[in-house]
């Protein structure tokens, strides 16, 4: 019997060989750390001859407690689903996730698609079977020196407020310089225009138009909005004050920003920076926004509105009720009072009866007892309407009193 060894003619294939990179902070040092980690990772893969190169994931500027922000690691891990990733190479357990759930869940959701994650300082590999264990352990030391480095910055930011010091930030009109606000003239002068129409009557929506009008954008290049024209006038720092940590951060891993309701101390610092904005302008400003706020539509002159404005609610879906008016072709007018829901959804959202503006004015006579509808009257007496069912209008007057009307 004669044997003869045949050797193979096909090479193994290579494995597609990925990295993930981070650095948790915006500076030339961090950025020149990323770089020098992706460089150290592209040449460790191409020289590796088992290797085929998948590319480098890196993430700028973002923590590693919650994996959902980092876009770069959240498209590898679609990559690795995708089936074009075989090897994961990371420089460290923390760097991939400071978060021991995340880190646990993601490592075990990509063994089971057959992805290996190696850690370079650890000198772990996820297809090891005491690497998981290890994990664990180091993670949680990760996560509690993340925690660690938060509370520390926490305080030294908490420090600085009883200091009286900004934690400066970009805001149009300024930029930040050193720890304080140095004000930009050309949007400094936006800003006057937008404090000064709002005084003179404008709505937010018109001044919206007349900055799109004249090429004013955000300071980040963008449309200025009605609701960033509203921040505006609502933010005290353009009178040179600052009310300091009006917000926090809830903790280390969710990083979610919170309004502070008298959980945290807070100090208002005056001339804490130039001012663009006069107090006593911006006083004004506030008092007309809570005037307009209680006027509700009637503050918006852009609105047509009449006696019974806001005053007219469906019972059926707790909305009020809209005028709208038909033009015939004989040239006939029909004015009607409509559920809003029902005329902006449909019927099937709301099947709650039309009412006829002359029929309302009607049943408004029969509850107050005139010989014709008076606007006035209306006004000082009915604090408002509902429609309970077809045909039927329960009417709330000023002195409390509820009165029933068949209307038809």
């Amino acid at each position: 019997m004669i044997i003869r060894k045949i050797e193979p003619t096909i090479s193994a294939k290579r494995k597609r060989a990925a990295a993930y990179a981070r650095v948790s902070m915006d500076s030339e040092s961090m950025t020149n750390s990323l770089e020098a980690q992706k460089d150290h990772f592209q040449k460790l893969i191409e020289s590796n001859p088992e290797w085929e190169f998948a590319g480098i994931y890196a993430d700028e500027g973002i923590s590693g407690t919650r994996v959902a922000n980092r876009k770069e690691f959240m498209r590898m891990i679609e990559d690795c689903d995708a089936g074009k990733i075989d090897i994961i190479l990371t420089k460290s357990i923390s760097r991939f996730a400071r978060n021991t759930i995340s880190l646990l869940e993601t490592v075990r959701h990509l063994k089971e698609i057959g992805v290996e994650v190696r850690f370079e300082r650890e000198n772990l590999s996820t297809t090891d079977a005491s690497s998981e264990l290890m994990m664990t352990i180091l993670t949680s030391f990760a996560q509690e020196e993340s925690r660690s480095i938060s509370e520390n910055v926490k305080w030294g930011i908490r420090r600085g407020f009883e200091e009286g010091h900004m934690n400066a930030f970009t805001l149009y009109g300024y930029r930040a310089d050193n720890g304080t606000l140095k004000v930009v003239p050309e949007e400094a002068a936006v800003v006057k225009l937008i404090f000064e129409n709002f005084l003179n009557g404008c709505t937010a929506a018109k001044t919206e138009k007349q900055l799109a009008l004249m090429g004013v954008t955000s300071y980040r290049g963008k449309h200025f909005s009605k609701d960033a024209i509203r921040k505006v006038l609502r933010q005290e720092k353009y009178t040179g004050c600052a009310t300091l940590q009006k917000y926090y951060i809830e903790n280390h891993i969710t990083h979610k920003k919170r309004r502070n309701r008298g959980e945290l101390p807070q100090y208002y610092v005056e001339r804490s920076h130039e001012a663009i904005i006069d107090k006593e302008v911006f006083d004004e400003v506030q008092r007309e926004i809570k005037r307009r706020r209680e006027l509700g539509i009637f503050a918006s002159g852009a609105v047509a509105t009449n006696c019974f404005t806001s005053k007219i609610r469906c019972e059926k879906c707790g909305k009020n009720y809209r005028r709208y008016k038909k033009v015939y072709k004989n040239g006939t007018e029909l004015v009607r009072w409509r559920c809003s829901v029902k005329k902006t959804l449909g019927e099937d959202f709301c099947d709650s009866e039309d009412i006829l503006e002359e029929e309302l004015k009607y049943a408004c006579t029969l509850v107050l007892g005139s010989a014709a509808f008076d606007e006035t009257e209306f006004r000082e007496n009915v604090t408002n309407i509902s429609v309970t069912k077809q045909g039927t209008l329960l009417f709330t007057l000023s002195d409390t009193s509820r009165c029933v009307v068949e209307w038809r």
